[in-house]
């Protein structure tokens, strides 16, 4: 099944974007996290990702190369999927980091904690 917006069948949007180009996102959202990067990084170190993408997509699946909407499609997975990986793994090196100051709050946050002594009169 070849989706226009893709540009390429939907098992090679799958197994190559989602899977394989997926676990390279996770571990860039994870890199930045640990050595306390900005998100934006995250962004355009991905768009670069895209470009691999789109040559292996071209390469060995015979997709379109230069394809404007599938680019914009695969990057805009992986972004998703590198972001969420760098909020993971960011809130879980702010309550590592600072256990003292801040505890979990699901899974993508973190929360002060309280001081009940200096609000107690």
């Amino acid at each position: 099944m070849h989706l226009p917006i893709l540009d390429a069948p939907l098992p090679v949007f799958i197994g190559l974007t989602l899977i394989g180009m997926g676990f390279a996102a996770i571990m860039i959202g994870q890199a930045l996290a640990v050595a306390w990067k900005p998100a934006w990084h995250a962004v355009a170190y991905v768009m670069l990702l895209g470009f691999g993408d789109r040559f292996l997509t071209f390469a060995l699946f015979d997709g379109r190369l230069l394809s404007l909407t599938g680019y914009l499609a695969d990057t805009a997975a992986l972004i998703a999927i590198a972001l969420t990986s760098y909020r993971i793994n960011r809130a879980r090196r702010m309550v590592g980091q600072y256990p003292w100051l801040y505890r979990r709050a699901g899974l993508f946050g973190w929360q002060t904690i309280s001081n009940d002594s200096s609000t107690k009169k």
